[in-house]
């Protein structure tokens, strides 16, 4: 039987004014515990239809901020298929600097946390930990599923999001109509929204543990100088 809930949800996607974020984008998010506000992160995108940088800058709250900043950075090129990075760095204050560059020519990625570097096979799906999130604003339309092989420095994890729908939801900013991903495994589930008015850029995330505990992620300012 025809899933026409899918069909839906595709010809809602692939209809879409599909267009690209504007050449520089601001965001600002607040990160809370179960309710409890942590941390707040600043986003800065810039692209110009070849190659993109992405920087976050981040600082707990309250105690939380005597723990320092972290500052991460992934840099690559726009593609038809969506964001190929090609530079990943993770600064923490008090902590070993993470690293990843991908050479996509050799079809390999490089890590660097602790010692020495060290050399992997690179995946067709190969992404960073930072960029994948924008990945949906610059990828091709219309897709139900996506799966990322993300390298962070440390290690390599992969991460398989459905299209779940269409939905509105309400933030600091507004209300938005939103395109709906959900990833679950080992009994913690992700969800993430993307504004279909903003070009698919990220409004809020959430993850909820395996305990219970929810970690979510929502932005309270977008801006475009």
């Amino acid at each position: 039987m025809l899933n026409w809930s899918w069909l839906l949800i595709s010809m809602l996607w692939a209809s879409a004014a599909w267009a690209a974020p504007p050449a520089r984008v601001e965001i600002s998010y607040e990160l809370a515990r179960n309710g409890m506000l942590l941390a707040e992160a600043f986003y800065v995108l810039e692209h110009d239809g070849r190659r993109y940088e992405i920087t976050e800058t981040s600082k707990g709250r309250g105690l939380l901020a005597l723990r320092g900043t972290t500052r991460r950075v992934s840099r690559g090129l726009v593609s038809a298929e969506g964001l190929k990075p090609l530079q990943f760095i993770d600064e923490r204050t008090g902590r070993n600097t993470a690293r990843a560059h991908f050479d996509w020519q050799a079809k390999v990625v490089t890590l660097q946390y602790k010692g020495e570097p060290r050399t992997m096979p690179l995946p067709p799906e190969a992404h960073d930990r930072l960029a994948f999130v924008f990945d949906f604003a610059f990828g091709p339309a219309g897709r139900r599923e996506v799966a990322f092989e993300l390298f962070d420095g440390r290690g390599q994890s992969r991460h398989v999001y459905v299209v779940s729908g269409p939905e509105r939801i309400r933030i600091p900013l507004g209300d938005y109509e939103a395109l709906k991903l959900t990833r679950t495994h080992n009994d913690e589930r992700t969800e993430i929204w993307l504004a279909s008015e903003l070009a698919y850029l990220p409004l809020r995330l959430l993850v909820v543990e395996k305990d219970g505990t929810r970690y979510e992620q929502v932005t309270t300012k977008i801006s475009t100088p």
